[in-house]
């Protein structure tokens, strides 16, 4: 056999391969595409921006004795609570009504955002007093289990 009668038949192999290879590709993708197109739509997100269900779905992960005390502080605090949040969204949708207006002014915007940096300071401050009033009448398991929210969280490593 001579060169001249090997060679179309190595290029029939690679030829063969090489179809055979883009057919599995093609199909490949055409799986993806259809799985994409017939799996069901994401569920909506479960994230809420209001206070009182986050301080909810935190109580939830506590001991019950503990979950009572922090319901219980958050409570008592909840018109002043409220009234924070309230000016904390206020202030961040006065924000976005500065930037529509024409023309614009980068004075009222920063203006804007001083109130809303006050606004989120004060906000926080009510919360993160009521954690630490919580944290101080609760038991060392709830103080843990606050720590480590949210759960399943490894609250050892270093972020």
């Amino acid at each position: 056999m001579t060169m001249a009668q090997t060679l179309p038949t190595t290029e029939r192999r690679s030829s063969r391969w090489l179809l055979l290879s883009s057919l599995a590709l093609n199909l490949f993708f055409v799986g993806v595409a259809v799985a994409m197109f017939i799996r069901p739509a994401p569920p909506p997100p479960t994230w809420d921006r209001n206070v009182f269900v986050r301080v909810e779905r935190i109580a939830a992960t506590l001991p019950p004795a503990d979950r009572e005390i922090v319901r219980g502080i958050i409570d008592n605090i909840r018109p002043s609570l409220e009234a924070a949040q309230v000016e904390y969204r206020t202030s961040q949708e006065a924000i976005r009504e500065v930037m529509r207006q024409e023309p614009f002014s980068v004075e009222n915007m920063r203006a804007a955002m001083a109130r809303t940096r006050t606004a989120r300071q004060n906000f926080d401050q009510i919360v993160q007093g009521a954690f630490a009033d919580a944290a101080a009448k609760m038991s060392p398991s709830g103080r843990q289990a606050l720590a480590a929210w949210p759960p399943g969280r490894n609250s050892t490593s270093k972020p």
